[in-house]
């Protein structure tokens, strides 16, 4: 086992010190190409933010130069509705990585819809209704196959092995969903109430997990940053408020309403304790939402920060672009490693945060 470790280790290694430059250069070329080939300097933020936002293919490497260049991406269904034109379903080559439009149709350059889907009608660019298949849905849909054949492999190892100990990929599933119950559930739900709240802990445990792991693999099926998208913090946020509200019982209420210990003052002529209570409420999962976003998002920007040191050195000097990439690299192995720590604890905050809402929500008066 541990030389298989060993072996993970090296394969790890490899990939963080040639492929992730490699995707990044290729990065750089393609902004050189959109310049029409002229001597445009390396623009690290728009590098970073490419690469940690949604897109409309999958974007694997570039290479070549000029109009030798060949892109190696795998395209995406487009599906969008205009109210001009109807439905329109096409493949996302037909934009050929940004640089030709498709029946009126272009990704967009302008600030405004930089990014985007726009269909341009008489000069002007206009959004359409757009439910495309992107980058981030794609890494969803692939996050929760996984997550069903996981916990569907585990659940017929049991029923094959009743009474045994567990092996294989059961015994890495088994502690952790232990540790969601017991140190999680448990810990923070009455005893006679966890369990109806422990399926949804352990499948936002698992669902923020996993994809924190997959977003740090720099390459196909991985590398989308979907636990740093808001929208995908936001739902998961949802659902914890959702589910906290609905199983609140009057003693939640009147701790909000009327809550006790507070001099009357506060309550009666000057509502503010109920107001701050309120108000509390929304900022619970408002707090949740941005927590995991801006965690995940800072460490990807931060790892990719220290890759563009290279290229902003080297623009300037060959040798101080060789010199800087050792301290660069030495430091993204550093926080890579970091950030495997981080991708568990955001998983494990967010579960413990929403199982301490559930908790209040639930408690009995004493």
């Amino acid at each position: 086992m541990f030389k298989h470790f060993r072996i993970f280790q090296v394969i790890f290694l490899l990939v963080i010190f040639i492929f992730v430059p490699l995707q990044i250069f290729a990065q750089h070329n393609e902004h050189n190409e959109k310049s029409d080939e002229s001597n445009a300097k390396f623009n690290p933020s728009e590098t970073i933010f490419e690469h940690i936002g949604d897109a409309y293919d999958w974007h694997i490497a570039s290479f070549g130069e000029g109009s030798h260049k060949t892109h190696i991406s795998i395209p995406l269904p487009v599906i969008l509705f205009s109210d001009d034109s109807g439905f329109h379903i096409f493949m996302s080559y037909q934009f050929h990585h940004g640089h030709a439009s498709y029946k009126n149709f272009r990704i967009a350059t302008s600030e405004e819809y930089k990014g985007k889907v726009v269909e341009v009608i008489n000069g002007k660019e206009y959004r359409p209704y757009d439910i495309s298949i992107t980058k981030n849905t794609l890494s969803l849909f692939i996050s929760l196959g996984l997550i069903i054949w996981i916990f569907m492999s585990v659940a017929k190892a049991y029923r094959r092995r009743e009474g045994k100990a567990p092996r294989g990929i059961q015994s890495l599933i088994e502690p952790l969903i232990i540790f969601v119950r017991d140190d999680i559930a448990k810990a923070s739900i009455s005893k006679n109430k966890y369990k109806k709240f422990t399926p949804f802990l352990l499948s936002i445990f698992f669902f923020i997990f996993l994809n924190n792991l997959l977003g740090l693999i720099p390459f196909f099926p991985g590398g989308a940053n979907l636990t740093g998208n808001i929208s995908i913090t936001l739902v998961l946020a949802v659902f914890t408020f959702i589910i906290t509200t609905v199983n609140s019982n009057k003693n939640y209420w009147v701790h909000i309403i009327n809550t006790p210990g507070v001099p009357w003052w506060l309550k009666i002529p000057l509502p503010l304790m109920p107001f701050v209570e309120i108000l509390g409420i929304f900022i619970k999962p408002f707090v949740l939402m941005v927590r995991l976003f801006a965690n995940i998002t800072a460490g990807h920007i931060v790892v990719l920060g220290f890759f563009c040191l290279i290229f902003i050195f080297g623009e300037t000097n060959l040798a101080a672009g060789f010199g800087i990439s050792i301290v660069s690299v030495a430091f993204t192995v550093f926080l890579f490693f970091l950030e495997l720590l981080v991708a568990f604890i955001q998983a494990y905050v967010f579960t413990l945060l929403s199982a301490l809402y559930f908790g209040m929500a639930t408690e009995e008066h004493h």
